[in-house]
């Protein structure tokens, strides 16, 4: 069995960081997390500058990238406009984000959940024009910072209507990292019955973010997203710890006998180096190169 594990953290990794990583160093990461086998990479974010900093010069992020055959090279977007420059940027595939929650996706990008669902509706229409590849991420899906607890019954009604023009892959998102693996299971089951593709994205701030992984992964996803290092967080919820780090994943999944690809040393050695930029230890750097065998 194999899995595709998708890498954020050019992307949701980096966004929230005090320090900002010029894009030929961004495009650097993507290069390392590439060369450590992994297929497809979050790369840039084609978002305002004035508003997220950190992601100026997606453009040059993807123009600075030595591309490995195989290797999938994606770009969010939140609204048309973004979606233009990541075409024109040439990116793989498109990812666009909406919230669950009303007061979430005003905060995050000035749109209701009615209004995300029109614009990721319009966008799927334009990528299958374009024939361009396309996620639709369902943010807050297990939990809100202000509105609380999310029903999956809601959630479930985002899906069914984003399925009236499908994307590649629908993704439900634990953006706050409050989820529980009962939740995995129910939305990833109850989306795939609404016959979505289906990803998830944890994080990892109660230290359910792995069993969560496991729960989603028996229930039928075919794609996990996770950041080198664990790095990343939400800058709603200044106490959500980031992502599940790509190097626990892998290992993880390599324990239950999937394949991902990935050279567990060279990874970890772009975990350290990645924490050396940003000036301090990454969550998913208490193992070191080598201390993996190759097999489990």
């Amino acid at each position: 069995m194999s899995l595709l594990i998708c890498d954020v953290g050019p992307r949701d990794g980096l966004q929230n960081e005090a320090r900002t990583l010029e894009p030929s160093v961004r495009a650097e990461l993507c290069d390392r997390l590439a060369a450590a086998g992994v297929k497809r990479i979050e790369a840039a974010s084609f978002v305002n500058p004035k508003l997220v900093p950190q992601m100026a010069g997606a453009e040059e992020v993807m123009a600075a990238l030595h591309r490995l055959p195989g290797t999938v090279y994606a770009g969010l977007v939140l609204n048309e406009q973004g979606y233009e420059r990541a075409s024109a940027a040439g990116v793989d595939e498109v990812h666009y984000a909406l919230s669950a929650t009303d007061t979430f996706g005003l905060r995050n990008q000035n749109a209701t959940t009615a209004q995300g669902i029109d614009t990721a509706l319009s966008l799927a229409r334009r990528a299958r024009a374009d024939r361009m590849p396309i996620t639709v991420t369902v943010s807050v899906a297990f939990g809100c910072p202000f509105e609380g607890p999310v029903a999956p019954k809601r959630v479930l009604e985002i899906v069914e209507r984003l399925m009236e023009v499908p994307a590649d892959e629908i993704s439900v998102a634990d953006t706050i990292g409050v989820g529980v693996p009962k939740q995995a299971t129910e939305l990833v089951e109850g989306a795939r019955k609404l016959g979505a593709t289906v990803g998830a994205h944890f994080h990892n701030t109660r230290n359910t973010g792995y069993a969560n992984a496991v729960a989603a992964l028996d229930a039928g996803v075919v794609s996990l997203d996770s950041s080198v290092g664990g790095a990343g967080g939400c800058p709603f919820a200044p106490k959500a710890t980031g992502n599940i780090a790509t190097e626990d994943l892998a290992y993880l999944l390599r324990g239950l006998g999937i394949e991902t690809g990935i050279d567990m040393d060279r990874l970890i050695e772009c975990s350290l180096w990645l924490g050396g930029l940003l000036g301090k230890e990454l969550p998913g750097m208490v193992a070191r190169a080598g201390d993996f065998p190759q097999k489990v």
